[in-house]
């Protein structure tokens, strides 16, 4: 089971009420993860918790959250799979600003995204640093504590009749809250008020492989694409993964706006041959899948070339389809199951029957020609387990007294 800790933490409005949470996200020794964290490491149990359906169960039908976001969080496309109507992103008060950062910034508010400044300290340095931002953010959290009280003076009266709101951070007393109640403050945070509460959070509980199968058959059933993008935002690290996928491709020259733009210049054939790539080298833990994963493309190139026009990419599909038994400890039928595929695929799949069977042969003749030369000129590296491995699960007999 996935399981993430999550630190939730009230914010409250001006009339005492419960406006939004802050939530910070906690590692297994329970030390505060940020969310660039989770692109190198733990993307997948954090994307999962804060989209899915735990998420109303941690704040509430329409309760914002206020999360914290620095440099590789907002270039990394992972903040692509975010409601931009439950979600405030916090910027980090160390941030390093450059034009890249200021343009993704700029991108995401154009898309509805609100922006918060964290621990703002109303010193001169920090003003002018995020001077060019102030259009583009909504909420200043202003840290009582790190502020000096003339300071923190001179930045309410700045933005005194602005659209920008200003937070007190770091509630600590009886004492600070009326101190910054009565200084017209919009939004209150700190321990007087509320102590971080830490959830569990259950990520998605189904395997990778069958959440990818059951997009291949949506697809392949003609969905509409409002229905492919639903069912892929449910998925957010497989989202993050498309999403890389396409700004690293050199075919698309665009910023990403949605998950639809994606899907729409793809096409979904382009889609679907992309969803059997992740599923080999993404979603495997096969120590072998990458070299099955080339292989498989092989296959299915060859079993596509000698297709009808018609049968082509069908025929593609099959050929990877054919291999998955090979990287998965599901079993094959297990999986064919969860997705209802095409029946002249299942057929493949499952039986090596149907109008691709005599393409599959083939391509199966020509792999192990191929595989029997390289075993042939290392057999003398090859270790006696290995071949016995090898011979055991090809049904061959050993005979022992021979040994």
């Amino acid at each position: 089971m996935n399981i993430i800790n999550i630190s939730k933490q009230k914010i409250f409005n001006n009339q005492n009420q419960l406006f939004a949470y802050e939530l910070i996200f906690r590692d297994s020794e329970n030390h505060a993860a940020s969310l660039s964290c989770s692109v190198k490491g733990t993307a997948k149990l954090i994307l999962s918790s804060i989209s899915s359906t735990e998420l109303d169960k941690l704040l509430g039908q329409r309760t914002l959250a206020f999360i914290n976001v620095d440099a590789q969080t907002l270039t990394k496309g992972i903040l692509d799979v975010l409601d931009n109507k439950r979600f405030i992103l916090n910027i980090l008060e160390d941030i390093e600003l450059d034009e890249n950062i200021i343009a993704k910034i700029i991108q995401y508010k154009k898309r509805g995204f609100k922006f918060s400044l964290e621990h703002f300290d109303s010193s001169a340095e920090m003003i002018k640093k995020f001077s060019r931002l102030f259009n583009f953010i909504d909420i200043i959290k202003m840290d009582v504590v790190l502020s000096e009280l003339p300071n923190l003076e001179k930045v309410k009266e700045k933005f005194k009749g602005t659209r920008i709101k200003l937070l007190a951070q770091n509630i600590e007393t009886k004492e600070d809250f009326t101190k910054y109640s009565q200084m017209g403050f919009d939004y209150f945070q700190g321990y007087y008020l509320d102590k971080p509460e830490i959830m569990e959070i259950i990520a998605s509980k189904e395997p990778a492989q069958v959440i990818i199968l059951q997009l291949i058959k949506i697809i392949k059933d003609n969905d509409t694409t409002e229905q492919i993008e639903s069912f892929i935002k449910k998925q957010p690290d497989l989202s993050f993964k498309l999403v890389q996928f396409f700004n690293n491709s050199k075919k698309f020259d665009v910023q990403v706006e949605s998950i639809t733009q994606v899907i729409t210049l793809m096409g979904r054939e382009k889609l679907l041959r992309w969803l059997m790539v992740y599923l080999y080298s993404e979603a495997s833990q096969n120590p072998a899948s990458k070299t099955i994963l080339s292989l498989a493309i092989k296959r299915a190139e060859r079993m596509e070339a000698e297709a009808q026009p018609k049968q082509k990419d069908k025929a593609y599909l099959a050929g990877m389809f054919s291999m998955l038994s090979s990287i998965f400890e599901t079993d094959i039928k297990e999986l064919m199951n969860h997705i209802n595929m095409d029946h002249d695929i299942t057929s493949l799949v499952l039986e090596k029957k149907g109008i691709f069977a005599g393409s599959l042969l083939r391509a199966e003749d020509a792999e192990k020609e191929y595989l029997k030369k390289i075993m042939l000129a290392n057999f003398e590296k090859l270790h006696t387990t290995d071949l016995i491995y090898t011979l055991e699960y090809g049904g061959v007999d050993i005979d022992d007294s021979k040994l």
